[in-house]
């Protein structure tokens, strides 16, 4: 009441300094410590009310307050309520707004309560609704996904071991249409996966996914501009849905996440607690049989549950699978070596040789390597899984200089070497045993070869030998044999016999004695 009695003495200084001093609306907020639009707002009021200065005799603080500020009226039994329940619901169509629904309200109730009424008491009544229904999420736009805190036990039949299993729920805003499965851990590869089982399960995609910043969706969190996962990332842009994690220290962004999560642990895993499972398919089959109870169960101050709200809200406004679902990949940073080749799982994969040495992404599924430079895809190679073909190389990714390499086979080089010497010749065939593409043994065999015009082809031949007597026949431990004199040592033990090529132009160890004693005119590769 104190506060009533003040502003009534400011409102009667107002109209004191107006009507009898004369001053403008500045100088009277100046003096009273207040804005000039409240001062105008008081002298509105006055005269809408017809006061005048001085006021009456009888006007005291209790009186001048009802005049200027009259009692809201109560709601009149003759106008016709709005359905609020109705309200709430059409509130969530994209593209509905109060005043919308307050003009179709006036438009069948002529005289019907004003807007400020309208909003006021939708307010009201949307307050004292379940808190899980609360939130105004337009149908078809927002998913939000998480991780229970809760686990469930899985025992393994054959060992007895016990292992938890990770439970991932998935809300609609709109509708509060929950899906939840699990699976064995929280990783990348598990945490797409219930996505993609979502969509499947909703029969549809919605605009927005909101996590509650996992570190497997999220490399890097950040108030403004988190870090998305590639991977996460590539799922979406094939779903065509956008990611937006919560903000740090922000419980309202949390909320209908938590509250997901929370009504999956009630209302499922709760009655899970003493049930034994055996594999995650039993224990996914039990949740998807409770899921359709949650899902069908009567909400308590409201009509409907969440099937009939999904199906009239979010279900029309979800958009519509793609005809392939998302085929998981892993996204890797790589750069290039001079030989054009990047590494990805164990293998390597060429490019084209004009990006040699320039930062790529490597994008890797179960079947397929695609690299990209700058967004753009600039080649793709099936994946391999031989050991023996570690090296995938294109054509037409080469340098007309390495393609040449393509005509000569591993006889013709094996010759080449012959002319130096049959360690030479042996040592160039042991070097290319393991190698799945030809280009890849010629350029080694090539190094080797051109140590022979740095140091001559009789050091060549005796470090071939000794390189062959430690079991090491490589182009560096030549070269370190010659560059130390090395070669010029005698030996201490007869050189490895090697496993050759297993190839029809190769002749074995014994054909390099034949062909020295002949007129051999094998061209070099630089010929």
């Amino acid at each position: 009441m104190a506060k009533k009695r003040i502003s009534m003495r400011k409102i009667k200084e107002v109209l004191r300094l107006k009507f009898e001093v004369g001053l403008s609306y500045e100088a009277i907020g100046k003096s009273c410590n207040l804005g000039h639009t409240t001062v105008g707002e008081y002298l509105r009021r006055a005269k809408d009310v017809g006061l005048a200065w001085p006021l009456p005799d009888n006007t005291d603080d209790s009186l001048l307050e009802r005049l200027l500020y009259p009692p809201a009226p109560g709601p009149d039994v003759n106008r016709a309520i709005p359905d609020w329940e109705n309200v709430h619901k059409e509130l969530k169509k994209k593209g509905v707004t109060l005043f919308l629904l307050w003009q179709e309200y006036k438009e069948t109730c002529r005289d019907g309560y004003e807007y400020s009424w309208f909003c006021r008491n939708y307010r009201e009544w949307s307050g004292k609704i379940d808190v899980v229904m609360r939130f105004n999420h337009r149908a078809g736009e927002t998913l939000f996904v998480d991780y229970a805190g809760h686990t469930i036990p899985i025992i393994d039949k054959g060992t007895g071991e016990i292992k938890e299993s990770q439970i991932f729920v998935a809300t609609l805003g709109a509708s509060n249409y929950t899906y939840a499965d699990a699976t064995w851990t929280q990783s990348l590869p598990d945490w797409i996966g219930s996505h993609t089982r979502a969509f499947k399960f909703l029969g549809g995609v919605p605009e927005i996914i909101v996590p509650d910043n996992i570190k497997t969706g999220i490399n890097k969190s950040c108030r403004y501009e988190p870090d998305l996962n590639p991977t996460y990332q590539d799922m979406a842009s094939h779903y065509g849905c956008a990611i937006i994690p919560t903000r740090i220290r922000r419980p309202k962004d949390k909320a209908k996440v938590e509250t997901g999560v929370k009504t999956v642990e009630y209302w499922i895993l709760a009655r899970l607690r003493n049930i034994t499972f055996f594999s995650l398919t039993d224990l996914n089959k039990t949740i998807r049989t409770l899921l359709e109870d949650l899902n069908n169960r009567p909400f308590k101050k409201m009509s409907g549950t969440r099937r009939t709200m999904f199906e009239d809200l979010d279900r029309p406004a979800l958009k519509p699978l793609p005809v392939e679902p998302y085929v998981y990949a892993e996204w890797k940073k790589a750069k290039p070596h001079i030989d054009y080749h990047i590494e990805a799982k164990g293998f390597y994969y060429s490019l084209p040789y004009q990006l040699a040495q320039r930062e790529m992404e490597a994008r890797i599924t179960q079947n397929t390597i695609e690299i990209f430079h700058k967004g753009k895809r600039v080649a793709s190679h099936q994946r391999s899984y031989e050991i023996s073909k570690r090296y995938v190389t294109s054509k037409e990714h080469m340098p007309k200089s390495h393609q040449k390499y393509l005509d000569w086979t591993p006889d013709r080089i094996i010759q080449w070497a012959s002319r130096t010497g049959p360690s030479t010749a042996q040592t160039v065939e042991a070097v290319m045993k393991n190698r799945s593409h030809p280009q890849q043994g010629f350029r080694a065999c090539m190094g080797i070869m051109s140590l022979g015009k740095e140091f001559s082809d009789s050091r060549l031949e005796a470090a071939c030998l000794r390189a062959l007597s430690i079991g090491s026949p490589s182009y560096k431990s030549i070269q370190a044999i010659l560059k130390r004199g090395l070669d010029r040592l005698p030996l201490q033990k007869e050189p490895q016999q090697t496993s050759f090529i297993n190839h029809s132009n190769i002749r074995g160890p014994e054909y390099y004695q034949i062909i020295m004693g002949g007129d051999n005119n094998v061209d070099s590769p630089n010929h």
